[in-house]
């Protein structure tokens, strides 16, 4: 791969899981990092982290819903020399509930997250990207934006919309060079996305997990999206579906049965 010039991105959700391993790579091969999440504290840690003589890592403390978070942080990346590359990296699901019993306030949580945050994130750097020439958009959906499954109707539904405002940016931005990525993972084993999505259960997280040999981690997912924005400019990678192969589909894990 040609060696690429001083390279600056913005990842929203960077205070856990894939957008934090995302950030951290990124930093470590030499890019500037504008670490956006609600989080400050973690942002920090995030930060001190990165390795000495490699890039570094900026913290921007905002949350993506909030449209006048993302718009000072907009300032903030403008102030700091701008960025070419924006990774929509933050989002989330809440409950296994069925259609029947499904509870309007995590649907409305799920939609404001993956789809108005990517928005109002998209919104607010698109400008900055079309003005370098060469910008660049990627956008983290799921494999959930491609088959519906029993209990994940709400994230099925925010995660398709996610995925339909996905092309349809992709459509109108090549006129601007702005290419624009969407990988979409399967089953992923990070620190906190189930737990949360699970009401805080520990155990319940580890039970969907259990017997699974070698899904995927973040750092899977951040060599995915590290590798997509830092290929040559006129290359896109459209669509990235990547899953461990102990998940053959969405409703069929191979799962080794204890001893």
């Amino acid at each position: 791969m040609t060696a690429q010039p001083h390279r600056a991105a913005v990842v929203t959700g960077a205070s856990s899981g894939i957008g934090r391993a995302t950030a951290a790579q990124l930093a470590a091969e030499g890019w500037t990092v504008y670490a956006i999440a609600r989080r400050a504290e973690r942002l920090e840690s995030l930060a001190a982290d990165v390795p000495a003589g490699t890039g570094r890592i900026v913290p921007l403390p905002a949350d993506v819903t909030d449209r006048e978070q993302v718009d000072r942080a907009v300032r903030a990346v403008e102030d700091g020399g701008g960025a070419d590359t924006l990774l929509c990296i933050a989002g989330g699901a809440l409950g296994t509930d069925r259609v029947a019993e499904g509870q309007p306030g995590d649907w409305d949580w799920m939609y404001r997250v993956n789809v108005a945050g990517t928005l109002n994130t998209t919104q607010g750097f698109l400008p900055m990207l079309r003005a370098t020439g060469r910008g660049t958009v990627l956008v983290l959906t799921s494999t959930a934006a491609l088959a519906s499954y029993e209990g994940g109707a709400g994230y099925n539904a925010a995660k398709m919309a996610q995925h339909g405002l996905v092309g349809a940016l992709r459509l109108e931005e090549a006129d601007h060079n702005v290419r624009v990525v969407e990988v979409l993972p399967g089953m992923v084993h990070t620190e906190e996305f189930t737990r949360n999505r699970l009401g805080g259960d520990q155990e319940a997280a580890d039970r969907v997990y259990a017997g699974v040999e070698s899904p995927l981690t973040a750092e899977d997912v951040a060599d995915v999206c590290t590798y997509a924005v830092s290929v040559p400019h006129h290359v896109n990678l459209d669509q990235v579906v990547l899953r461990p192969v102990a998940q053959a589909a969405q409703f069929k894990v191979i799962r080794k049965q204890e001893d």
